[in-house]
């Protein structure tokens, strides 16, 4: 099974439509909320992104935004 990271913040729209995108299509994921682990937002910055969400696979690159074509490479 793809392990699929999604950091998100209390309040983000693009957040919200990314979790709803994944829940609707049945795919697991696990998320992390930067606006309650602060920590996560060093890793995120060191990673090269500067907003919210990004959606981590290990079958893609990871991306920021809420991204209707890249969270389709995700389903099935």
């Amino acid at each position: 099974m793809k392990k699929i990271t999604v950091f998100t913040k209390n309040n983000c729209i693009q957040c919200k439509m990314t979790k709803r995108f994944l829940s609707e299509h049945n795919v697991d994921f696990v998320e992390k909320n930067t606006s309650e682990n602060p920590e996560y937002v060093d890793y995120l910055k060191g990673e090269g992104f500067h907003a919210v969400p990004v959606v981590e696979s290990q079958s893609l690159d990871a991306f920021s935004g809420f991204q209707p074509e890249q969270l389709k490479k995700l389903v099935g």
